[in-house]
């Protein structure tokens, strides 16, 4: 069974739970950046998208 959830959905969930437990890590500025960013939809969209794509494609694979 296959779910798919926006990008910008997710960082959006990610950024709020950040933004409410007042996370002050490197993790949850990378969450914020990212969301940022898909929200923006900058010229820079495509290669960050890959980016993000390519690790997602490895993290699943190392489950494997």
């Amino acid at each position: 069974m296959n779910f798919e959830i926006s990008a910008v959905l997710l960082f959006a969930v990610a950024s709020a739970f950040a933004v409410k437990t007042k996370a002050a890590h490197g993790a949850a500025a990378t969450v914020l950046f990212l969301f940022g960013f898909f929200a923006a939809g900058t010229g820079a969209y495509e290669p960050i998208t890959n980016l993000v794509k390519s690790t997602a494609t490895f993290v699943s694979d190392l489950a494997d």
